[in-house]
């Protein structure tokens, strides 16, 4: 049995009986046209769980030459490309997962020696007729095949990051895996086509010219695979309507990664592992991993560089980052500056970066549980202990005791609020919605929404109708909490939750804030009141 060298079909067979197969083929016919050219050098990043590894079973067994996969590919959208014929099963594929390779107990160094070691065995199996002028030289051996049978090689290597990530203080051998790429790889005849997957771009890792052969796909330029890795909102809706499965509840949790498809139109992309366990298990939950990625965001949440914990916790509020200039840096591995953090998050599928605004964003549901779950397991970190207050703040509105709710406002509003503004009334309207942050990861939340008659402050809208109350939140300042209701009452605010066919019970909540006569507001006091409605 070959180790590396045409390892078949099997794997892409099993995501073919799959119960869920999404066609991603088109990736083929991009491969395709860029099969020995100077473009034949490919590097897709993606978060995990994005699909990275399906792609690369696939082009392993549509390239394989020691298979016939026409059986799996017939019908595909790649057999409908004029050139699907030419490279089916034409080329000898060398294909290799590095995480099964670098492992935290394995050394960079060690793990190479035992992939050259499997390909030169391989090698030799495959092509004993050979005159090799070295046979422990896997790369003279590469040069040796192809020049007495003028058969190319496409090389497939899934998760090329990993002995950076895995063996991150191995920083010698990180320089001799990069050597033993460019020798095996760049500017090699018997090179038909080089296709790299991973987490983390190169150039996070190579600042000079080692691999610049490469064309790099990453969440910050996606290029022309930017549909082929997760799911389109297109393949989604169709998913949802053959299972019956609540398209917007599927949005809410697993949607919020844009791309720029054309000019003015976005692309939105889902992770595909997410979706796929959602309608295949019957229950929205997060399924992001979660071992090492957890620790690496909680690594990045500790760094708080330049003001991180403060831009976190404006996007857990639905709030946005506007990034200025390039997002990533190739002179600062060691995440310096607060661009270069938001970058990696960004790598890691934290954060969804815009490229048309030049902003990034927590993308959905799923991804705020984790920051959510992170932060509360952080001890006295300043960040936990406002997470904690805000999810008191969310308690006692849900169990209406309105002086509790009214002292934890205060405190809110006395550590968050900057002080120059303590009494504004824009500032008033943020600290209420900083301080319900915690309510996101059960809430739609809103801010001035329309209704039936004007614009509501604050609308909280359950993921999950059956389990909590909708709420409505006015704010008053310098009045009363009653004045607060009435307007709800009034305007009909309630009237929103009609477009989603709402019956039940909606709980109205009042809050005044009166800044009091001294002028840092240290003795303003806020007073709430709560109605209970049914509709």
């Amino acid at each position: 049995m070959s180790n590396y060298l045409n390892k078949g079909n099997k794997s892409f067979l099993e995501s073919l009986d799959s119960p869920i197969y999404v066609d991603k083929t088109g990736l083929i016919g991009y491969t395709n046209d860029v099969v020995s050219t100077k473009l034949k050098y490919i590097c897709v990043t993606r978060p995990r769980r994005f699909g990275k590894s399906t792609a690369a079973e696939m082009l392993r067994a549509y390239y394989c030459r020691t298979c016939d996969s026409h059986s799996q590919f017939d019908g595909l959208a790649v057999s409908k490309t004029d050139d699907y014929e030419t490279h089916i099963n034409k080329y000898d594929v060398i294909s290799v997962k590095m995480t099964d390779l670098i492992k935290s107990d394995v050394d960079v160094k060690t793990g190479l020696s035992t992939f050259t070691k499997r390909l030169i065995h391989d090698l030799r199996n495959a092509y004993p007729e050979v005159n090799y002028e070295d046979k422990g030289d896997v790369f003279a051996m590469l040069n040796d095949i192809y020049s007495e049978t003028e058969s190319g090689f496409v090389f497939i290597i899934d998760e090329w990051d990993s002995p950076f990530r895995v063996r991150k203080s191995d920083t010698d051998g990180h320089g001799k895996y990069v050597e033993f790429l460019m020798d095996l790889l760049k500017d090699k005849d018997y090179v038909e086509l080089a296709y790299m997957t991973g987490i983390l771009p190169i150039k996070k890792f190579c600042t000079n010219s080692s691999l610049n052969m490469f064309q790099e796909y990453s969440m910050e330029i996606p290029g022309p695979v930017k549909s082929f890795f997760g799911f389109t909102d297109d393949e989604v809706k169709a998913l949802c309507d053959e299972r019956g499965f609540p398209y917007d509840s599927i949005k809410d949790w697993y949607d919020g990664y844009i791309f720029e498809k054309k000019p003015g139109e976005r692309l939105h992309m889902y992770n595909a592992n997410s979706v796929v366990s959602a309608i295949v298990n019957n229950q929205l939950a997060s399924y992001w991993p979660r071992t090492e990625s957890l620790r690496d965001l909680k690594q990045y949440i500790k760094l708080n560089k330049d003001g991180l914990h403060d831009v976190i916790f404006e996007m857990l509020a639905g709030g946005i980052y506007q990034v200025h200039g390039e997002l990533f840096s190739v002179d600062d591995e060691d995440q310096k500056y607060l661009k270069e953090v938001i970058g990696q998050l960004v790598n890691l599928g934290y954060l969804a970066y815009d490229l048309v605004d030049g902003t990034v964003c927590i993308p959905n549901l799923e991804v705020r549980r984790e920051f959510l779950e992170v932060i509360s397991g952080m001890g006295d970190d300043p960040l936990c202990e406002l997470l904690k207050l805000s999810s008191e703040i969310l308690d006692a509105t849900l169990k209406k005791n309105g002086e509790k709710l009214a002292t934890l406002i205060a405190k809110f509003h006395g550590e968050h609020a900057a002080t120059r503004n303590f009494n504004d009334e824009s500032t008033l309207a943020d600290v209420l919605r900083f301080a319900f942050v915690s309510a996101l990861s059960e809430y739609r939340t809103e801010t001035e929404v329309q209704a039936k008659k004007g614009y509501a402050y604050l609308i909280f809208t359950p993921y999950e109708v059956w389990k909590n109350v909708p709420m409505i939140v006015e704010l008053k300042y310098n009045k009363t909490a009653e004045e607060a209701i009435e307007k709800i009452e009034d305007r009909q605010y309630a009237g929103y939750f009609d477009r989603i066919f709402y019956k039940g019970e909606i709980l109205f909540v009042g809050i005044n804030y009166g800044p009091g006569i001294k002028e840092d507001g240290t003795d303003g006091t806020y007073n709430v009141k709560f109605e209970t409605v049914k509709i």
